[in-house]
C-alpha cells in the first residue's frame, strides 16, 4: 500500500471537514491575490467581511455603529501578550462584546454584541488550506486554518506519514514557530492539531508537547482501540460543529500560575464524562417531575 503524501493527507482532512458542513477553500483562490479573495492583505488573519456579516446576522437589534465598535474591539489588539489577548477574545466569543449606544428614547443602553451563535443556526464555518500569513517580515503558511464567523479558531499542521523527521513532534515545533512569528493568527485560537494522517493530537495554545493528546472517540460511547488511525476520529470528535462550540464555551479554562497564564482544554474522557453526567441529572430530574405529577 502506497504512503500518502502530505498534500494527500491534507485533501483527506479537508474532505472530511467538508462532509461535516465546512466550506473548504485553498488560499491560492481565497487569498489576497486569488480569484475570490477573503482578505485584503496577507497580514490579515481575521476574515473581516465574514465577521461583519456574522455580527449583523446575530445582532439585528443593535445599531450599526455599536456593531462596528464591537468589530473594531475584536480586530484591534489590546493586550501585551498573545495568551492575554487570547483570554480576552475567548471571553468575547463566549459572552459577547460589551457595547453602549444611544437608544431612540435618548437613553444610553448597554448590550453585548454576540460573535457566535451557540445554537449554530447562523454560524459560518470555513476551512482554508495553505493559509499564508506575513507578519513582521515572517512569511508562513499553516496547512489548514479553521474559521468560525471569520475568526481563526483552529490551526492544523500536517506531516507526511512515515517520512524521516516528519513527526508529530516536528509538527508541534512548527506550530510553536507560527505562534512566535505570526502570533496574530492565534488571537482567537481554540485548538491546535498535529497529524501525519495516522496519528493525531490536540492541544491548547499554551500546551507543551506532552500535553498534546489523542481524541479517541467521536460520540463518547465507542472508544477507538489503540492502533486505529487517529486523524479521522479526532477530526470528527473535535470539529463536529456542536462539539467544537461546546469545547470552546464549556470546556476551556484559563489559570494564572507562577509561570504565567495557562490555557486548558478538556480531554475527550473529561468532555464526555461531564456530558453524560449532565444528561443523567436532567433525566433524573424529569423522572422526579413525572412521579410527582403521577
Amino acid at each position: 500500500m502506497s504512503v500518502l503524501s502530505e498534500a494527500e493527507v491534507e485533501t483527506v482532512l479537508l474532505d472530511q471537514l467538508g462532509s461535516m458542513g465546512y466550506t473548504c477553500l485553498n488560499d491560492a483562490v481565497s487569498g489576497p491575490d486569488g480569484q475570490a479573495p477573503e482578505r485584503d492583505a496577507y497580514s490579515e488573519t481575521f476574515l473581516k467581511q465574514r465577521l461583519r456579516d456574522a455580527i449583523t446576522r446575530l445582532n439585528p437589534n443593535i445599531p450599526f455603529e455599536a456593531r462596528e465598535d464591537a468589530l473594531r474591539t475584536v480586530i484591534g489588539t489590546e493586550r501585551p501578550s498573545l495568551i492575554e489577548e487570547n483570554r480576552r477574545l475567548h471571553r468575547a466569543m463566549v459572552e459577547g462584546v460589551p457595547v453602549e449606544y444611544r437608544a431612540d428614547d435618548g437613553a444610553i443602553r448597554g448590550d453585548a454584541v454576540q460573535l457566535i451563535d451557540p445554537d449554530d443556526q447562523h454560524n459560518d464555518w470555513l476551512a482554508i488550506a495553505q493559509f499564508t500569513v506575513i507578519e513582521n517580515g515572517n512569511n508562513r503558511r499553516p496547512d489548514v486554518v479553521v474559521f468560525l464567523n471569520g475568526l481563526p479558531l483552529g490551526v492544523i499542521e500536517v506531516k507526511k506519514p512515515g517520512a524521516e523527521n516528519a513527526t508529530l513532534g516536528a509538527a508541534f515545533n512548527q506550530l510553536k514557530t507560527y505562534k512566535a512569528q505570526i502570533p496574530s493568527l492565534f488571537r482567537t485560537n481554540a485548538v491546535l492539531i498535529t497529524t501525519d494522517g495516522i496519528q493525531a493530537r490536540i492541544g491548547s495554545l499554551t500546551a507543551d508537547l506532552e500535553r498534546f493528546m489523542p481524541w479517541r472517540t467521536t460520540d463518547g460511547t465507542d472508544v477507538a482501540p489503540k492502533g486505529t488511525p487517529e486523524m479521522s476520529v479526532l477530526i470528527e470528535g473535535v470539529f463536529a460543529r456542536p462539539r467544537l462550540l461546546s469545547l470552546l464555551s464549556d470546556f476551556t479554562v484559563f489559570g494564572d500560575t507562577s509561570s504565567g497564564i495557562s490555557k486548558i482544554i478538556a480531554g475527550y474522557h473529561q468532555f464526555h464524562a461531564v456530558k453524560r453526567a449532565v444528561i443523567s441529572t436532567v433525566e433524573a430530574s424529569d423522572r422526579r417531575v413525572i412521579e410527582k405529577r403521577g
